[in-house]
């Protein structure tokens, strides 16, 4: 199995939702975070001045798949989150070990 991990605009959110629904998967965790990238962060004019700000609003998507839907998603997560400006998000790919279910103690490995 792998850990599908993913930083993405706060706005692209529904349409990444959407296609990963078509692909299956529905199993998926969406948290609200800040961070930066390369972009250091945006500069916004202000009442006649500039204010730099260094952590931007995202959403960090994890979403559990089996082995054989690891480039599925990746491709899914990728094309629905672009927008083709700086801060488009990052995608990390972790294998998991093994994983158990609460209320049966059901493990899958």
């Amino acid at each position: 199995m792998k850990n599908i991990s993913a930083y993405i605009r706060e706005e692209r959110l529904p349409f990444v939702l959407k296609s990963l629904e078509k692909e299956g998967v529905y199993g998926i965790t969406v948290s609200q975070v800040m961070g930066r990238g390369t972009q250091k962060g945006i500069s916004l004019r202000y009442r006649g001045s500039y204010i730099n700000i260094d952590l931007l609003p995202k959403i960090h998507i994890e979403v559990i798949v089996p082995d054989q839907m690891e480039e599925r998603v990746c491709r899914c997560i990728s094309t629905h989150a672009f927008t083709g400006k700086p801060g488009d998000g990052r995608i990390f790919v972790f294998d998991v070990e093994k994983s158990i279910r609460v209320r049966t103690f059901e493990v899958e490995a």
